[in-house]
């Protein structure tokens, strides 16, 4: 196959090369972080969940009820193991819940 120049790139390699050269993937990172939470924890969570934050490698969630708080600290790994795996990438190392 042909290496590619600057004139025939893809737009997902011209996305992910601006994306690279404006330093936003953190930015986007936060943004994916938010919606694999949703999809992987479902409505009954999300139903619960008031605030989800991304700083560095730790993802801090805030729920409303403190028995869901609760059970979901018994899973913190295997969480923080779903969420990575959808995101693509390991992004988030500690899950504190609020």
């Amino acid at each position: 196959m042909a290496k590619r120049t600057k004139d025939n790139l893809s737009i997902s390699e011209l996305l992910q090369e601006f994306v690279d050269t404006n330093k936003l993937q953190t930015g986007l990172d936060k943004v994916n972080v938010r919606d694999a939470w949703a999809k992987m924890m479902g409505n009954g969570v999300n139903n619960y969940t008031t605030a989800i934050q991304l700083e560095r490698d730790t993802l801090y969630v805030q729920l409303s009820s403190s028995v869901l708080r609760e059970e979901l600290s018994y899973g913190k790994e295997k969480i923080i193991t779903m969420l990575n795996e959808s995101l693509g990438k390991d992004i988030i190392k500690k899950l504190v819940l609020r």
